[in-house]
């Protein structure tokens, strides 16, 4: 059993409310929750997606004219490489990316799929700039796809808490993990999406392991943040003890 707001173990009976349901105190944060304040019932997903680069004409770089590329030059679109995903508190990460296969044909019409089966049943998502980019991209790709809307569900984006309630230096999942956690995320430059383009399954094999260690930190800097978070969704933690 562990709190919902820290993620702390210590957590201590402390009687009955007046419907009869257990309550319990959290002693590493000093908060109360109800019934089972570990398990209420409400499946919290956190999140991360990677995008492959879109393939345009243009006619030099460095040019004014690129401010704006009209859709006409696109050569090859955007689509999803690779998604990981973890229930909150939960030691396994979930992932998957596209087969080499897939990746030179640009293919995220089966790991759309497998990515809207664990959307669905989650009831609040959590991820960093989710609200901007990862969903909005995720819908896209679902409606191309031939993919209905997942079930409704709730979104906290860490971005966003970050910029709302505090001045950081930067506001990067990189930086806010080594600022709360002591470490950032793992090491890449642009060669590995141009290595995954080519279907090279070593380099594959290397973003899914960059995207799985971002949804272990993504929690991590969650979890300090979520004090934070104002009009956070109710897991059955309160501060008040009622």
């Amino acid at each position: 059993m562990r709190c919902l707001h820290c993620g702390s173990i210590e957590i201590h009976k402390r009687g009955f409310s007046n419907t009869g349901q257990q309550r319990f105190k959290c002693m590493s944060c000093d908060r109360w929750g109800q019934d089972t304040i570990g398990n209420t019932g409400m499946k919290v997903l956190l999140f991360d997606i990677e995008t492959t680069p879109m393939e345009v004409f243009v006619w030099q770089l460095n040019s004014k004219s690129n401010n704006y590329i009209s859709h006409g030059n696109i050569i090859e679109d955007w689509n999803i490489l690779s998604w990981s995903a973890k229930w909150l508190y939960d030691s396994k990460v979930m992932s998957d990316i596209q087969t080499p296969r897939e990746a030179k044909n640009r293919n995220d019409k089966r790991i759309s799929q497998s990515i809207w089966n664990i959307l669905d049943e989650a009831d609040i998502i959590i991820a960093h700039n989710g609200d901007r980019f990862d969903i909005k991209k995720l819908n896209t790709r679902f409606f191309m796809n031939g993919l209905n809307p997942p079930s409704p569900y709730q979104s906290i984006d860490t971005l966003r808490v970050a910029k709302r309630s505090f001045a950081f230096s930067s506001n990067r999942l990189d930086y806010l993990g080594q600022i709360m956690t002591n470490k950032g995320k793992l090491e890449t430059n642009f060669q590995l999406w141009k290595d995954c383009l080519k279907g090279d399954k070593s380099q594959l094999d290397r973003m899914l392991a960059y995207n799985e260690e971002d949804v272990r930190l993504l929690e991590e800097v969650y979890v300090q943040l979520r004090p934070w978070v104002k009009s956070h969704p109710n897991m059955g933690l309160n501060s008040s003890g009622s």
